[in-house]
Parts: C-alpha cells; sequence; structure tokens
C-alpha cells in the first residue's frame, strides 16, 4: 500500500485517487527547477518525503539544453501517484520544466492526480499572468518556438492551471 494511501483523508492535497489496476510506482513525483533549487529546497524536502517512507522520485540526472524530454521521465510522472511542483524564478525558462508540468495537468485532469504548487520566492499571480521572470521566459520560447507557438500556448496554459490550485507559497524560506 502507498504512503499517499495511508494519507488519504489526513491532507486531502496529498490524498489521491487510487485504483488497484493500475498501480503507481511512485507516491510523489517532484518538478522543479535545478539551478533554482536542486541543493537547498528540493534536496531537503526530498528526504523529509524519503525519510518519511514515501517513494518519490526525483530526477537528479543533468538535462541536456535543447535535447528532447525523455520518454522515461514523462512514465515517471505517468506512474506517480501525485506531484508537487516547486515553481521558483527560473522554472519558465526550461523547456524540459513546462513539458513535465504540461504532461503533468494533463495527469490532473485525466486521472485526478493530485497536485501540490509550491511558490518557492514567487509570487502566484507571476506564475498564471506569466509576469516577472516568467514573462522574460516566454518572451525567449515565443521567439525560440515561433514555428510551434502551440507547444508554448500548451506550456501557457499549465502555467495557468497550476497557479490556480491550491498550495503553499513559500516567500523568507
Amino acid at each position: 500500500m502507498s504512503y499517499t494511501k495511508k494519507l488519504q483523508g489526513t491532507h486531502s492535497y496529498i490524498s489521491s485517487s487510487y485504483s488497484e489496476s493500475e498501480p503507481e510506482e511512485h507516491d510523489v513525483f517532484l518538478s522543479f527547477r535545478g539551478e533554482d533549487t536542486r541543493n537547498t529546497f528540493t534536496d531537503h524536502l526530498y528526504h523529509a518525503l524519503v525519510d518519511k517512507g514515501i517513494s518519490t522520485f526525483k530526477d537528479d540526472d543533468k538535462i541536456g539544453i535543447g535535447k528532447p524530454i525523455s520518454p522515461e521521465l514523462l512514465l515517471a510522472i505517468k506512474k506517480s501517484s501525485m506531484a508537487v511542483i516547486v515553481l521558483s524564478r527560473n522554472y519558465a525558462s526550461s523547456t524540459w520544466c513546462l513539458q513535465e508540468l504540461a504532461t503533468i495537468i494533463e495527469c490532473m485532469k485525466e486521472r485526478e492526480m493530485r497536485v501540490l504548487p509550491i511558490f518557492y520566492h514567487v509570487d502566484p499571480s507571476d506564475v498564471g499572468n506569466q509576469t516577472g521572470t516568467f514573462a522574460d521566459a516566454f518572451a525567449e520560447h515565443d521567439t525560440r518556438f515561433e514555428k510551434n507557438l502551440e507547444k508554448v500556448q500548451k506550456w501557457r496554459n499549465a502555467l495557468r492551471e497550476v497557479a490556480k490550485l491550491s498550495g503553499r507559497h513559500l516567500r523568507n524560506g
């Protein structure tokens, strides 16, 4: 039995719709911008979850810029009960993070995957409205992907969706 199932009813944002016929490989998938939080907040969060017996997926491999997101990473998202998204200042500058987020939002809609956004030193309205560093990132994406603006729009929509979710806002810690 997964730890997520054990917590069901205790914390509504951690519970998930559990299906005995489709066992997940991980309780939690962590999505984060490595250069912003890998060795600080996300590392502490990962170890705290693992110490509590929560099976947590954290991608520690260096991801090549301009490389397509790996199918294994997308599969890890799809085989997780919930996702914790650490939205930091430079999250939207990473096409990998945005693709992860788009996949997480699809899973949230298709199979009611639980999603907990953590707004790490960013305002949720900057995420949803794509202002500040999020606007800067999308100005670059619009130029870089001018022949595939549908992809960029999908990422924009995913950020709007996650910004609407109840989450945690960490300003000073």
